[in-house]
């Protein structure tokens, strides 16, 4: 781009949103007024807050109290349940006594994240230090509602993290400043998902605050898993939140010129009042977080008795301008402490990340263990590109399937957008197409107990599902690895399937090397982990935690919920030319043209002669695995080519997918 285009492009930047910047007088002031309009009214005397008896609550203490220095307590409970998710942190929101800290990437304002919202509040007014940290780029752009919870009380504070422009709600001139003047700051996101209850209880894992996350969405839910941990290590996730919230990056929503400007101009609005699409469903879940009983059998009795337990973050100065100059990261950085787990490995390494975009040094991290005279074998759990929230990242996992199985080693599973025992309460999966059955029959299933399933919310906007199957129409920020600088729209949209109904995408981050040591957190174990993002992750080093989190892991590569990525058959004739050009293909960095894959994906296909699932490697691999193709389920017809031409320029954005 010349200069003359840059500087046009910068003057239409600052026309169309520089000029709404405050001074630091005006924010001042602005902060000021909504200062002075918090509420001070405590509605609890209670030293205790009046908080809920939880028995959740309580494992915390009762691993504090079990403590000593030299010998910690910890219990963990793996949440796989989406809606049960949901149930802890609000049982866990109404049991603090003292203080609730919310670190997260994307914070919506559909039913989950406005229910949440309102118990923060709750909280706050009855006595209760809330502090809450958003990242700008997905977070709440509500300016009204941005403004109103700078102003709602005394206990409650809001940050936002990296504020691009110092605003909350960007436009399309800001999206097109951030790659002319701060490119590299922009992609900077706090990627970190955290709740801390009282520095004795908290909550790590892949899930945000927004409907998909938790199976309340009418078009697509996130198979995701968090990690709940009791004990002394909670500390240091205490600290972790601590630092980003004294960063530099992280401002007083108040400040920010958006919002500062409405707080000038109107005072502080009156919060937005709660319009629950589905409030049946918002009064259940309160109603299961209040159950002693319900959260006694789902999150205390299943809580393991877990060894050693580490909490690993990145610190905000991962964004300095210049890292070298920095101190360094030591065991606060996840990469080197996760990279270290990997290369110990002697038998298995159990991976599960929702992109397979591997950058360069983990593809050495994983020749090196390829390269061993007995190498440990590697699976991988990942997204379909029927099932995927983000299209663009899904082609680089395709355009190097050939590299990931052959030099690699990688088994490579492909999560199904309709899995068939998905961790979801109340799931069952939409009806099937009758040619699927095979037999003659057909077989009719809906989803839940209504049309629409009693976990999957009713209503929506955008257009209806066409005859070919669902498209996702809502615009919602799913993904958290878009290329920022793209639009202000979530343009990066799951693609359309041939089904009708709800469908999943996963999204879970977790790792399990050996059957004793298991890893969840937020790290997607990709490029935009490692170079952009801040990312947090719970290190266990337990046998029976870790093979609690295999299981879970091995039911979503089940062949009921997985498809199978393989080698293909050898033709008769030119498969050693077609390798071959397939290769040179794959190492093009402009074009990836040749269509015939050297590998695509199989569904298993049980019977007398094949009465288990088998490994891609077992001889009789072929005679029970049937094709599906490239991108099975995927009604994207010719659109394919589309997905081809994305890997063409997909390998030059690997930094920031």
């Amino acid at each position: 781009m010349n200069l003359l285009l840059r500087l046009l492009l910068l003057a239409g930047v600052l026309l169309g949103g520089g000029c709404a910047s405050l001074s630091p007088q005006q924010q001042e002031r602005a902060h000021s007024i909504a200062v002075a309009a918090r509420s001070d009214a405590v509605a609890c005397a209670s030293p205790d807050r009046c908080a809920l008896d939880s028995p959740l609550r309580a494992l915390g203490g009762q691993a504090m109290a079990e403590s000593r220095p030299e010998a910690p307590r910890h219990y963990a409970t793996i949440l796989d349940d989406g809606e049960l998710s949901l149930v802890a942190r609000l049982n866990l929101i109404r049991s603090a006594t003292r203080r609730i800290d919310l670190q997260t990437y994307i914070f919506d304002t559909d039913d989950s994240a406005r229910l949440v919202i309102d118990e923060l509040l709750a909280a706050a007014r009855r006595g209760v230090k809330v502090r809450v940290l958003i990242d700008q780029l997905s977070a709440i752009s509500d300016v009204r509602m941005l403004a109103a919870l700078a102003g709602a009380h005394v206990n409650f504070e809001l940050r936002v993290y990296n504020p691009t422009f110092g605003k909350a709600k960007l436009n399309y001139f800001d999206y097109a400043g951030s790659v002319l003047c701060c490119f590299r700051r922009f992609n900077q996101r706090m990627h970190n998902k955290l709740l801390v209850i009282d520095d004795v209880i908290g909550v790590v894992g892949g899930r945000n605050y927004q409907d998909d996350y938790y199976d309340w969405d009418h078009e697509y839910n996130f198979r995701d898993r968090d990690v709940m941990v009791a004990g002394p290590e909670v500390r240091e996730m205490a600290a972790n939140f601590q630092a980003f919230w004294k960063a530099r990056r992280s401002v007083e929503a108040g400040r920010l010129n958006d919002v500062g400007r409405l707080l000038l101009e109107q005072g502080v609005p009156a919060l937005p009042a709660a319009d629950f699409r589905r409030p049946e469903r918002v009064e259940r879940v309160i109603g299961e977080a209040t159950d002693a009983a319900l959260i006694t059998s789902e999150f205390v009795d299943t809580a393991l008795p877990v060894r050693s337990v580490s909490y690993v973050a990145d610190l905000p100065r991962k964004h300095r301008r210049d890292r070298k100059a920095a101190p360094p990261e030591g065991p606060h950085s996840p990469e080197p402490e996760l990279d270290a787990l990997i290369a110990g490995a002697e038998q298995e390494v159990l991976l599960q990340t929702p992109y397979l975009v591997l950058s360069e040094p983990a593809q050495a991290l994983f020749k090196s263990l390829r390269q061993r005279a007995e190498p440990p074998r590697v699976v991988v759990s990942t997204n379909s590109l029927a099932a995927t929230d983000n299209p663009i990242v899904y082609a680089l996992s395709y355009k190097y399937k050939r590299r990931n199985l052959r030099e690699l080693g990688f088994n490579i599973y492909e999560y199904k957008p309709f899995p068939l025992d998905a961790p979801v309460s109340g799931w069952q999966p939409p009806p099937e197409p009758e040619e699927e059955r095979g037999d003659g029959s057909s077989r009719s299933r809906v989803l839940g107990g209504s049309a629409a399933g009693s976990n999957v919310r009713g209503s929506g906007s955008g257009r209806r599902p066409g005859d070919h199957g669902i498209e996702v129409e809502r615009e919602v920020l799913r993904t958290e690895t878009r290329p920022s600088f793209l639009s202000t729209r979530a343009t990066n949209r799951p693609l359309p399937v041939t089904r009708r109904g709800a469908r999943m995408g996963l999204h879970a981050k977790s790792l399990v090397v050996d059957r004793r040591i298991g890893v969840i957190g937020t790290h997607n174990f990709d490029p935009r982990s490692e170079n952009y993002n801040t990312e947090g992750a719970v290190i266990i080093e337990d046998p029976v935690f870790a093979e609690a989190l295999a299981q879970s892991i091995l039911r979503d590569i089940h062949p009921d919920n997985s498809w199978v990525v393989a080698p293909r058959q050898k033709g008769p004739v030119l498969s050693g030319l077609n390798y071959s050009l397939g290769k040179a293909s794959e190492a093009l960095p402009v074009l990836d043209f040749w269509p015939w894959r050297y590998a695509t994906d199989y569904a298993f296909q049980p019977g007398p002669e094949c009465p288990a699932p088998l490994r891609r490697q077992d001889p009789r691999f072929h005679a029970c695995y049937t094709a599906v193709g490239d991108f099975p389920e995927v009604a994207v017809g010719p659109k394919w080519l589309l997905v081809r031409m994305l890997t063409a320029f997909g390998a030059g954005l690997v930094p920031i997918l």
